[in-house]
């Protein structure tokens, strides 16, 4: 089993960067592929980003490509999202997800998510 607890949304201005962290909790967490997905209101769930468990390839979707970085720190059982440039159309729930396939993951059908933490961007 792995639970999955998100920080670090909040509300910011169009523009701002957050920094988003996912703690794991499970001793397996260094062979999980990890990622983060969003859902604002009225939308399906999207997936924004990935990162491997082997040798911490990244995958990131067009929306957020070139404004987004997800890391992991195997050590502290930790995956984050270093979002900038951070627009209104931002604004959603943000998800973490684990699975030890990264198809499964990037398909949306990873074995655990998180609760979610809400990102609000004003303009």
């Amino acid at each position: 089993q792995v639970q999955l607890v998100e920080s670090g949304g909040g509300l910011v201005q169009a523009g701002g960067s957050l920094r988003l962290s996912c703690a794991a909790s499970g001793r397996t967490f260094s062979r999980y592929t990890m990622g983060w997905f969003r859902q604002a209101p009225g939308k399906e769930r999207e997936f924004i980003a990935a990162i491997s468990w082997n040798d911490g390839t990244t995958y990131y979707s067009v929306s957020m490509r070139g404004r987004s970085t997800i890391s992991r720190d195997n050590a502290k059982n930790t995956v984050y999202l270093q979002m900038n440039n951070l627009k209104p159309e931002d604004t959603a729930l943000y998800y973490c997800a684990a699975d030890m396939r990264l198809a499964m993951l990037r398909s949306g059908y990873p074995d655990y998510w998180g609760q979610g933490t809400q990102v609000t961007v004003s303009s």
